[in-house]
């Protein structure tokens, strides 16, 4: 099996008005793997943006994306993570949306010590 059969989405494609409700299901079969991630990337603007992610159960949403969009599911037992939209409101909604897995990492962002002179 190929790294790209591990990770699936559904649906594949999908046609949705203004107003109107859309729901991703991401999944995975990598058992090491704890973490889903949802991307968007739009017409205007072709950069892969992180809308949010699962790690184990514990969901988060990006700031940009928070209001417009809900992540959950639970990325380690269940290998599910589910894109929510309450309704497409933007045009920057109409968009490429990828997920993708990978084990979670832990590590901690040291607070800023010092700022550079300039």
């Amino acid at each position: 099996m190929s790294q790209t059969d591990k990770v699936h989405q559904t649906p594949t494609a999908i046609l949705k008005g203004p107003e109107d409700k859309v729901n991703l299901t991401c999944s995975h079969t990598v058992s090491s793997y704890n973490m889903i991630l949802w991307y968007q990337q739009s017409a205007q603007n072709t950069a892969l943006k992180l809308i949010g992610y699962v790690r184990f159960t514990s969901p988060t949403v990006e700031d940009s994306f928070k209001g417009r969009f809900d992540v959950s599911g639970d990325a380690a037992a269940n290998k599910m993570a589910y894109l929510h939209f309450p309704k497409v409101t933007e045009a920057e909604d109409s968009a490429v949306y990828f997920c993708a897995a990978s084990e979670a990492q832990c590590f901690t962002i040291p607070s800023l010590l010092y700022k550079n002179p300039l």
